[in-house]
């Protein structure tokens, strides 16, 4: 069952904590107090870029829903992308990917995961990278999207590629965007948390750890106020009403990313991969409860890239030396521009 949902709009809200919030004073002014956007566990109030609907199904004896975007181009090219977001994203954060894409004639489909942003945040869930490649290929396929373009960032990169060992005849090809899971980082020596010791460290969510964190690894050390409603769609549902619930599924979905690495099955991907890297970039799970000596030889990019793409048999390496974790929204015009061309590399009626 596939149905609609009205999200009331909270962008403007947003927008203007991030306007007042210019400068270098944003990265220590707005920050944790209740005066911020509350949002539901399941991102009740804040505004998507396109319509949101709720793919239905049950999975491991639970009926959950998908939230996912649906855009159709005006000029279509015959091929559908789908954006598969990170962990500390949503399917909104792809807003200019998705507008880009669209123009180019790209059918655009981005989905929230299980666990994530607007889809269900069941308590007890079985969180495995084949469990949402599994539910990800039952909305496409509830949606005719076959022989699809998969766009993975960060954590949607380690899905994307598990995705494309399950369903490799319906993978056209694989673009990976700051990929984590490039390195295996349990084998490095980064301790290991139980979920409740994730749960514990997740309720202490707030929007200027989040902003911290951010400026350092996604934006190379810079900050600019469009950022700022990112910070908040997190944040903001860490204040609300449902912050344990969002908390207790967020500890579940770290646990399934440090314990379940893709690195050592990249040579199996048979399709043309895409792998797009922020040089600046030094993102590592668990990577600050880890000691020193672990710390300064994980994240490191610049190595990850080269050593994925000597992994991969059919891929095509793009750098940007000065972007960090999140080049699509860094430095968009760059970004979009290397993705197009690397798109087209497939023809049209492949």
């Amino acid at each position: 069952m596939i149905f609609n949902r009205k999200i009331p709009s909270a962008w403007l809200v947003c927008v203007a904590v991030a306007i007042s919030s210019a400068g270098s004073a944003l990265a220590h002014a707005a920050d944790d107090s209740a005066d911020g956007p509350a949002y539901g566990p399941e991102l009740q109030g804040f505004n998507y870029p396109a319509p949101v609907e709720q793919f239905e199904f049950t999975s491991q004896q639970q009926t959950l829903h998908m939230a996912y975007m649906d855009i159709k181009p005006e000029h279509p090219n015959g091929r559908t992308a789908v954006l598969l977001h990170g962990k500390n994203f949503c399917g909104a954060t792809w807003e200019t990917t998705i507008h880009r894409l669209s123009e180019a004639g790209y059918r655009v489909i981005a989905p929230d995961q299980i666990g994530f942003c607007k889809s269900s945040k069941p308590a007890q869930y079985q969180f495995s990278f084949q469990q949402l490649a599994r539910n990800t290929h039952a909305l496409l396929a509830s949606l005719d999207a076959e022989n699809v373009t998969l766009i993975g960032h960060s954590t949607g990169g380690m899905l994307a590629i598990r995705y494309a060992l399950m369903y490799p005849h319906e993978t056209q090809q694989l673009v990976l965007v700051d990929p984590i899971g490039l390195e295996d980082w349990k084998a490095k020596g980064v301790p290991s948390l139980s979920v409740d010791e994730w749960y514990e460290r997740e309720l202490k969510t707030t929007a200027d750890g989040i902003r911290r964190y951010e400026q350092t690894t996604y934006y190379a050390g810079q900050w600019r106020p469009e950022y700022e409603p990112w910070v908040q769609m997190l944040a903001g549902m860490y204040r609300g009403p449902g912050k344990k619930e969002v908390a207790w599924d967020s500890a579940l979905l770290y646990d399934m990313i440090y314990t379940q690495p893709v690195v050592y099955e990249l040579g199996q991907l048979q399709m043309p991969v895409l792998l797009m890297i922020g040089d600046k970039d030094t993102t590592a799970i668990g990577k600050d409860a880890a000691p020193p000596e672990v710390r300064a030889k994980i994240g490191r990019y610049p190595e990850l890239a080269k050593l994925t793409a000597r992994a991969i048999p059919h891929v095509k390496l793009v750098e940007f030396a000065e972007l960090g974790h999140a080049p699509q929204m860094q430095d968009p015009q760059a970004f979009h521009k290397a993705l197009l061309d690397g798109l087209a590399v497939i023809p049209t009626n492949q």
